[in-house]
């Protein structure tokens, strides 16, 4: 689904020790190491990916195309295509995806809804082999 393209860069940091408080609109890619309050949006019109690590905390709507997590996110998530929730993940929210990753020990607060894409197409949601 979205590896078969090209992802788009990484062009935006939030440092671990920033704190942020608004809401963030992007295009492309952003990864977030800090703390944010407030929502952050991805531009539709573009591929997008948001990468939030270990060490991020977010309090606010996530809502991009590709979304990898490993950090603490309290707040509604939305994958227009894929979700990567890494093994540290923690999400207090409901969770819209089109295809769902997620490793041995993420944790999700919240109800997860698929989207339906097409008739014919149904969400894929995979399970992360534990690669110890």
């Amino acid at each position: 689904m979205f590896n078969k393209k090209k992802q788009p860069p990484i062009k935006s940091l939030i440092a671990e020790g920033s704190r942020i408080t608004g809401d963030i609109s992007f295009a492309d890619g952003l990864r977030v190491d800090g703390d944010v309050t407030g929502n952050i949006r991805a531009s539709d019109e573009v591929a997008s990916i948001l990468v939030i690590s270990e060490s991020a905390k977010v309090i606010g709507e996530v809502v991009a195309d590709h979304i990898i997590i490993n950090g603490s996110v309290k707040g509604p998530v939305h994958a227009r295509l894929m979700l990567e929730l890494q093994p540290k993940a923690r999400i207090e929210g409901d969770v819209q995806y089109a295809a769902l990753e997620m490793h041995q020990g993420a944790l999700i607060a919240g109800q997860l809804r698929p989207i339906i894409l097409g008739e014919e197409e149904k969400p894929t949601l995979k399970l992360a082999a534990n690669n110890q």
